[in-house]
């Protein structure tokens, strides 16, 4: 049997898999992937061994590719099989909000959003977005999916989500997507109330401050990595965090609770934890930036009209924080690098 998929004709093919492709397929190939067994995978699909091997088989000869291999750690993708399970992927997730659209449709609703949201966002710019969409007579419901932007990108490639506000970085795939920059975000160091003002009388040490107790956000989000620079660059060895955690409320619940503990988060996000956790924002500014908020959405495929309408309510209410951004910093000392 040959490997190739290009081997047989484009429009052979896609009559093929417009006539013969079956649900029960993109059920058994998200089994296998999921199990590694057919034996498991019969037991979970409450069939036999024989008819999954049939229906593989059938699948196979549809592709004219081998999709999987027999291996040791059990039944293991081929190239082609890796192609395959990606668009299986992308055509189950879309199943999965074509269900939520028509539930959506039955209870007098426009569509079903799902939105993958980064931790240090501001609750207000999703929360005013949201109401402008629905401002305009788009009645709609949203769900916000929150991770790092790397996850949520994946994700969104995968149809699983519809857009993404995330973070650009230079380590970032940015494949099969565009992006549009929304606003930037200024550095503000967070601390229990106590320790803020100490730490305000005087410029501020880093070498004092690697010995404090550091709650940052994991190693691989962009914003932990700018901050990791910034101690490099200033000659000085990146504070080891006591506590690592995606959740901005939890570092502002932290820091509130610990005398010695402090944080570098966003200077909108610090204000929410002013309000809601109880933590301080340091009187110092740095001279470097976070790398901006980001909307992402898919470079082709079909779009929900509610997804440019809400595209725009993002832009509308970043302009709006971008205006403010000046007059909410008040004076302070700025640290440079020594």
């Amino acid at each position: 049997m040959s490997s190739r998929i290009s081997d047989l004709p484009a429009t052979g093919l896609a009559q093929r898999l417009a006539t013969r492709l079956r649900m029960k397929h993109l059920l058994l190939l998200q089994a296998i992937r999921a199990h590694r067994s057919l034996t498991r995978v019969a037991e979970q699909m409450a069939t036999s061994q024989p008819a999954v091997t049939q229906s593989l088989a059938e699948l196979e000869a549809l592709f004219g590719a081998p999709l999987f291999q027999r291996t040791s750690q059990g039944m293991v993708p081929t190239p082609t099989g890796e192609l395959v399970l990606s668009r299986c992927e992308t055509m189950l997730a879309d199943l999965r909000h074509w269900a939520d659209d028509i539930e959506a449709v039955g209870q007098g609703r426009a569509a079903h959003l799902h939105v993958g949201v980064i931790p240090f966002l501001p609750g207000k710019l999703l929360a005013a977005a949201i109401a402008r969409t629905r401002a305009q007579g788009r009645e709609v419901t949203v769900t916000l999916y929150e991770d790092t932007s790397d996850q949520l990108l994946q994700k969104l490639r995968a149809h699983a989500l519809d857009c993404v506000i995330g973070r650009t970085s230079a380590v970032l795939d940015m494949s099969q997507l565009r992006h549009e920059i929304l606003y930037a975000q200024e550095p503000r160091l967070i601390a229990h109330r106590r320790l803020a003002a100490r730490l305000a009388r005087r410029p501020l040490q880093w070498n004092e401050l690697t010995g404090l107790d550091w709650v940052l956000g994991p190693r691989s989000t962009p914003m932990r990595e700018q901050i990791t620079d910034f101690f490099l660059r200033a000659g000085v060895k990146p504070p080891p965090p006591f506590v690592e955690s995606l959740s901005a409320k939890l570092i502002g619940e932290l820091v509130a609770a610990n005398e010695r503990a402090v944080s570098i988060v966003p200077l909108d996000v610090a204000e929410e934890l002013v309000r809601i956790a109880g933590v301080a924002i340091v009187a110092h500014r740095f001279d470097w930036s976070l790398p901006p908020i980001t909307l992402f959405r898919r470079e082709s495929g079909a779009e929900y009209d509610e997804v440019n309408v809400f595209a725009a309510a993002l832009r509308s209410v970043s302009a709006s924080i971008a205006t403010q951004a000046p007059s909410r910093v008040q004076p302070a000392q700025v640290s440079h690098l020594p």
